[in-house]
């Protein structure tokens, strides 16, 4: 793979290379690792990549790649949400497949016109929803889906961070409160597309009708770094979404729970290995990573026995393993793709624009 961003002082772009190459199906071996060629040559001495393959800039990424005979397969996408429709094009457009962070785009226009160079391309195309990576995640879907929950009647979802509860400091938090790089919104962007594909992804349902209340409210700040939405579901499930990075205390607290009417189930990110199941005739069932009773998804998506922790960077390899499927042209694959990114963009735009506007409730349309 080629990596796009990720150059020194990046969080994520990392956490790709190590998600990547875990199970030695992917090397990194390539990257126009930032915008400044100097930044970019000294990531490439930190990623250990040749440095005649560390490029100054995407398009002589693409065409230096183009010309080896061990050139890419495919792109990762680690740059602020800014870069990601000019890096997916051009890459794209070169008959390269993108696996890109979420979301797909810093606006919901963006994603459109996106999808359709993605179709035209006729490339594989994938989204790092990270939390879908994980083996309880896929059990709990799996689940939902043979109806050990029965009827779907309630979806609770939170994402609670701290981080920034006070000034935006840092790289990392800088272009997430800026709306030239972060985009239309700001937590419910960064995390709220996170809670809301797990939410779709875990119970296999769709929103179809959300109200939302968006604030900044550290003052100044430009983007939304507070959230609540009311949502309702395609099978007339209720639901609520909560994303907010001024929870003083708070770190990564991702935690989704179904309620049916046979049964109920939680998840926590923070405690990832263990799947809680509430049972209608008051049994509580507790799941662990590397039970032999989980399914075929959640086998494939764990690496170790039971009570040996599996976590962020697991769940995150496991999507580079989807893709590598994909890539194959083997089935099997959970990766999100597209349709995903504009359900998600859909999402942030929605929100952001209705809270604005105090609309009530309205439509979810993509």
């Amino acid at each position: 793979m080629g990596m796009i961003g990720g150059g020194p002082g990046a969080f994520i772009g990392p956490v790709h290379r190590i998600a990547a190459e875990l199970d030695r199906e992917i090397e990194l071996v390539a990257g126009s690792f930032s915008s400044d060629a100097d930044r970019s040559r000294q990531a490439g001495e930190i990623y250990r990549v040749d440095p005649k393959r560390a490029y100054p800039d995407l398009p002589s990424m693409l065409s230096g790649e183009a010309a080896r005979d061990d050139g890419i397969d495919f792109v990762t996408i680690a740059t602020p949400n800014h870069n990601h429709l000019s890096a997916a094009s051009m890459a794209l457009e070169s008959g390269i497949a993108v696996l890109s962070d979420k979301p797909a785009t810093a606006t919901f226009g963006e994603a459109k016109t996106l999808a359709a160079i993605i179709q035209r391309s006729g490339c594989a195309y994938g989204l790092t929803y990270t939390y879908s990576g994980y083996p309880l995640v896929r059990e709990a879907r799996a689940r939902i889906a043979a109806g050990a929950l029965g009827t779907v009647r309630k979806v609770i979802v939170e994402y609670a961070q701290g981080w920034l509860a006070g000034a935006a400091a840092g790289k990392q938090a800088e272009w997430r409160t800026n709306p030239a790089q972060a985009g239309e919104g700001g937590a419910i962007a960064d995390i709220g597309v996170h809670a809301f594909h797990l939410a779709e992804f875990v119970t296999g349902l769709n929103v179809t009708q959300l109200l939302a209340d968006l604030a900044a409210v550290v003052p100044d700040r430009a983007l939304d770094d507070d959230c609540q939405l009311l949502l309702r579901f395609d099978n007339g499930a209720r639901g609520m979404l909560l994303a907010s990075q001024i929870m003083i205390g708070e770190r990564n607290a991702l935690r989704l729970r179904v309620y049916g009417d046979k049964g109920a189930l939680s998840w926590s990110q923070e405690s990832p290995n263990c799947l809680t199941l509430n049972h209608a005739d008051n049994r509580t069932e507790l799941l662990q990573t590397g039970d032999a009773t989980l399914g075929s998804d959640a086998g494939w998506a764990s690496r170790m026995p039971g009570g040996h922790p599996e976590g962020y960077l697991e769940a995150f390899a496991n999507l580079y393993r989807d893709f590598a499927r994909q890539l194959r042209g083997e089935s099997g694959s959970l990766l999100p793709g597209i349709e995903d990114g504009l359900r998600g963009m859909a999402l942030i735009h929605l929100a952001v624009t209705a809270s604005q506007e105090e609309a009530g409730w309205i439509n979810f349309e993509v």
